[in-house]
């Protein structure tokens, strides 16, 4: 299940990190171990943002994929589902 993550970093928690210098590794580690299909960065609705594209073997690796954007970052985490276009072509291959 291919999912778009978006993932707002809590404010105080950001500008810690960023102060203390561990920000890029927390960043790092953290996309070790979520390994998405693709990585974008930058503002959106006043909070450091991540919007990441992660194909799940099913629902419940949401916990384990992305507990360290909860436990390292504070983050607030939104997940939709999103397909490319091998997907998109499948299932409308399904309408017909």
């Amino acid at each position: 299940m291919r999912v778009l993550v978006k993932a707002s970093v809590d404010i105080d928690k950001g500008n810690e990190a960023i102060r203390s210098g561990t920000m890029a590794d927390l960043v790092k580690e953290t996309l070790e171990k979520i390994k998405p299909e693709a990585a974008y960065f930058g503002p959106l609705d006043g909070h450091r943002t991540m919007l990441l594209v992660v194909d799940l073997p099913d629902s419940s690796a949401i916990i384990p994929t992305l507990d360290p954007l909860f436990s390292n970052l504070d983050a607030t985490i939104e997940v939709t589902p999103v397909m490319n276009v091998d997907d998109l072509q499948k299932g409308l291959s399904q309408l017909q």
